[in-house]
């Protein structure tokens, strides 16, 4: 029998992620009870965010607890939207708002110069109070309009050459799996927690 840990997020599209990726290095991942309530996110940094998520959610169970966090850091943007990544057009914002957001803020910047990358960071919180944190990192552009349909969040705007070109929202879950910043930081944790 494998490990198995608690899942932090509600977000479905990024707990469809990371059980695929676990799956094969024997984690088992189980959903946050529906008594557990949503974490804010309170910290400026990913660090703080995922390991706020994982230390509640462990606390609420009993049970290691899998958090994390993830920010798209645009260089002609000074690193926005960064931590806020989720919230860039505001506390009720979804995906789409988010990117137009984006876009309009990049409306004027030249190709060249629409150099992003995301980051993401996972922490794992146990009963005993110990905890470890990892990061996993994809290097990429911002495209000038969204392009493909899979995907969540920034997925439509954000190319690599990783990709060949495409978007994260352009190629299949088992390509994205393969090189995104959440399964870099994913396998990252496999490694470290010696599977």
């Amino acid at each position: 029998m494998g490990l198995e840990f608690v899942l932090a997020t509600a977000n479905a599209h990024k707990a469809v992620e990371i059980r695929a990726v676990l799956a094969g290095v024997g984690v088992d991942v189980v959903e946050r009870p529906s008594d557990v309530p949503d974490v804010d996110e309170t910290s400026d940094t990913l660090e703080g965010n995922a390991l706020q998520k994982a230390r509640a959610v462990c606390e609420a169970t009993g049970r290691p607890a899998i958090g994390d966090d993830t920010g798209l850091f645009v260089s002609a943007l000074n690193g926005e939207p960064g931590v806020r990544s989720a919230r860039y057009a505001g506390p009720a914002a979804i995906d789409a708002d988010n990117v137009r957001k984006l876009l309009s803020a990049l409306s004027e910047v030249d190709a060249a110069h629409r150099t992003a990358h995301f980051r993401t960071v996972i922490a794992v919180a146990y009963p005993d109070g110990s905890a470890v944190t990892v990061e996993g990192v994809l290097d990429g552009w911002i495209v000038d309009q969204p392009r493909g349909e899979r995907g969540f969040g920034y997925d439509p705007v954000f190319a690599s050459d990783e990709l060949r070109g495409r978007t994260l929202a352009e190629v299949s879950a088992d390509e994205k799996n393969a090189v995104s910043h959440r399964a870099r930081a994913l396998a990252a944790l496999a490694e470290r927690l010696r599977l």
